[in-house]
């Protein structure tokens, strides 16, 4: 198992570390600004970009390039959908989204604000309709990339830095052992599952807000002090 571990770490370390962190802030920024999350999830770019870091210079590129990829997506996001937004949610891939998604999202988004954003960060599917939906709103691109750029820099920290650590981690007991690699893989499993249930728990408690319409006025949040 260290051996098939080992080889895939090399595969991903093999690739020049400007053109893997670049490649990892361009995916990240197509994520939010054409739907792209929809079919391939960041969090993996990051995470698989992140076990190649080798020393504290690449781990801060990596981050400051993730932070500008996400937020560079989501001003790309939220423009589209202020121009174009009407136009999306009608063609065919707004139909095959389905209008009860883009009715979530425009109803967590009325009735919570900018806090609706963090938030979405951290929500599959939603996270990448939020900045389309919100340049439909009258919420201000300003304060819509103050509550973004917030979420997009914890995100950032939280996976380049648990990537990066595990990895280290990993190399220093394949060192010694050979069941290693049975370690790092279950290690990995509880955190999908952990992360997963995380969000789960997340969405559940932000369900309530995405049920019915507010007062049409994104900039009056409800419940600002509440889950």
């Amino acid at each position: 198992m260290n051996d098939i571990i080992n080889y895939l770490l090399a595969l991903v370390a093999s690739i020049d570390p400007i053109t893997r962190t670049l490649l990892a802030s361009f995916l990240i920024m197509l994520e939010t600004s054409f739907l792209v999350g929809l079919v391939i999830p960041g969090d993996t770019v990051v995470i698989i970009s992140s076990t190649a870091i080798s020393s504290f210079p690449e781990y801060i590129f990596m981050v400051v390039m993730v932070i500008i990829g996400s937020l560079t997506g989501e001003t790309i996001g939220f423009f589209v959908g202020k121009y174009f937004g009407p136009h999306i949610r009608r063609s065919w891939l707004g139909k095959k989204i389905g209008h009860h998604r883009w009715e979530q999202a425009e109803n967590y988004i009325d009735r919570r604000g900018g806090i609706a954003v963090f938030v979405s960060r951290f929500l599959p599917i939603l996270h990448s309709m939020v900045p389309l939906t919100v340049g439909m709103t009258r919420m201000t691109y300003k304060k819509f990339i103050a509550w973004t750029s917030a979420s997009c820099t914890i995100w950032a920290v939280v996976y380049v830095t648990l990537a990066a650590v595990l990895k280290d981690q990993y190399e220093a007991f394949a060192a010694k052992y050979d069941w290693a690699g049975f370690l790092f893989l279950g290690i990995v499993v509880v955190i999908i599952i952990g992360f997963a249930l995380i969000k789960k728990r997340i969405e559940k408690s932000q369900e309530r807000y995405m049920d019915e319409p507010g007062d049409h006025d994104p900039r009056t949040v409800e419940n600002p002090l509440g889950s």
